[in-house]
């Protein structure tokens, strides 16, 4: 790979990692007492791909230790925002599922965020994500589907 190309990959991965930093401190801000970005991705999660998601299906999801997602689960239970049921196909196994106050917290959420995305709309043109997000997109499918090329680990 020339060098060129290297430099351009790492610039997008560190652009990104910085913008990721950015808008986790705006979300997490105007997140309710007691929540914090990785509670609300999993609630998001939850509403993007469906309820009754196995904890270690949302781990591996993540990419994070299956006690890691453990914690955030019951974190997200303690306040009512998920219901974790017995999985019905497997009774060693648990399911996460959603509550309607999990959803309209996590709608809330981004309601919150409309001042800081009208702050962001006045100084950054819409159109310019407009035209990024399929790129963006392309990008997040071809590294999700590209997490163990080699069936590994």
């Amino acid at each position: 790979m020339p060098d060129d190309a290297r430099a351009t990959y790492f610039d997008v991965f560190n652009e990104i990692g910085i913008i990721e930093q950015l808008s986790r401190t705006l979300l997490e801000a105007r997140l309710p007492d007691g929540l914090i970005a990785p509670h609300f991705a999993v609630l998001n999660h939850l509403i993007r791909l469906g309820d009754g998601r196995a904890p270690i299906d949302m781990a591996r999801a993540f990419q994070v230790p299956k006690t890691s997602m453990t914690h955030t689960v019951k974190g997200l239970e303690a306040q009512g925002l998920v219901d974790v049921r017995p999985n019905p196909e497997d009774g060693r196994s648990k399911l996460v599922w959603i509550t309607q106050k999990g959803r309209a917290t996590r709608d809330q959420a981004i309601a919150d965020l409309t001042p800081d995305f009208e702050r962001l709309a006045s100084g950054f043109d819409t159109h310019r994500l407009d035209a990024i997000l399929p790129v963006l997109r392309d990008l997040r499918i071809f590294l999700d589907e590209d997490r163990n090329p080699s069936g590994g680990a």
